[in-house]
């Protein structure tokens, strides 16, 4: 019979709502079509590349493309974080991000070319890393007052290394200097495997650093492990005191670590990014690595994670001005 042109504009029209559907879950389905590139801000041996090379494999057989980890150093972190604000928003770059250019670097350096918020959307929160005070065993003290009065009892001042300008370790060694009146001299490193080699091999003496690369030193008796900055003691490390319980609460301070993404990711990539994170975190052999390695993992929602992104900003801001820190 045939049909008039009316009653065909009726039924296309009619028919529109149910073919939409079937496009949106094609092009969800076709997503990732290619590998994924992780960038990580600090060169390779620090905490985030740690977490970045255990995590991408398992991440990359959830999604089925290879997730190609960047290492991408330099200016606090900025140049990495930088490089995902202004990549195209389609879920290929990410970011493996943490305290230095979300909470640091932006009060040391304002015209870094993003916004902590603005900028990204915050995929995934995974953990806190612990910060630690790290000597060489030449250094003859065996907790962080003696540190401090062998410090002071120098006719120089003692020189530290943290894994570069604007990292968590800077910070701690500038606040517990401010503290406690003993006389640093920051040296920072291109890194935390740098500068952890120059420590094992005396060339410095003390050094603030993340805990989860030290404790393997620790355990081979290569290094000390002073205090972690922390109010109450790791798992990892039941033996070691916190700041907390030595009296020095303002010493406090941990790098978080989490994945995130270009502001405006579309939403079924970004969800699909945080399920299969959360799966993947959820391991418990993945755990098991993370958490000996020192990571405190934690759960929170991309909500959740962008409101702590926020607040540790917020929280940072001041004590950065107070230490005097720059870049």
């Amino acid at each position: 019979m045939p049909i008039s042109r009316r009653r065909f504009m009726i039924a296309s029209a009619l028919a529109l709502p149910l073919a939409r559907p079937r496009i949106g879950r094609a092009a969800t389905a076709a997503w990732p079509a290619r590998p994924l590139r992780l960038v990580v801000t600090f060169p390779p041996g620090g905490a985030s590349d740690i977490a970045a090379r255990l995590i991408a494999p398992a991440l990359a057989e959830r999604l089925g493309q290879p997730v190609v980890i960047e290492n991408k150093p330099g200016a606090g972190s900025t140049i990495g974080a930088a490089l995902v604000a202004q990549a195209p928003a389609d879920g290929y770059t990410l970011l493996m991000s943490n305290s230095a250019p979300l909470s640091i670097s932006p009060a040391l350096m304002p015209g870094h070319g993003y916004d902590a918020l603005a900028s990204f959307d915050h995929l995934a929160y995974i953990g806190a890393v612990p910060t630690a005070f790290v000597t060489h065993p030449s250094v003859p003290v065996a907790t962080l007052a003696e540190l401090t009065a062998w410090i002071k009892a120098q006719d120089q001042p003692v020189q530290f290394g943290s894994g570069g300008l604007a990292s968590v370790g800077q910070i701690v060694g500038e606040l517990y200097a401010r503290a406690t009146g003993a006389p640093l001299q920051h040296i920072p490193y291109k890194g935390s495997g740098a500068m952890r080699n120059d420590l094992l091999g005396g060339q410095i003496r003390f050094a603030v650093d993340a805990l989860p690369q030290n404790l393997p030193y620790l355990r081979s008796g290569q290094l000390r492990l002073l205090a972690v900055t922390t109010e109450r003691r790791v798992p990892q490390a039941p033996d070691i005191p916190a700041v907390g319980e030595l009296g020095l609460p303002g010493l406090v301070a941990e790098n978080f670590i989490g994945l995130s993404g270009p502001a405006g990711l579309p939403d079924a990539v970004r969800q699909r990014l945080h399920a299969e994170l959360t799966a993947v975190l959820r391991e418990p052999a993945l755990r098991e690595k993370l958490e000996g390695q020192g990571f405190v993992l934690a759960d929170k929602s991309p909500a959740e994670f962008t409101d702590f992104v926020r607040r540790q900003a917020q929280a940072w801001e001041p004590v950065v001005r107070a230490t005097g820190a720059g870049l």
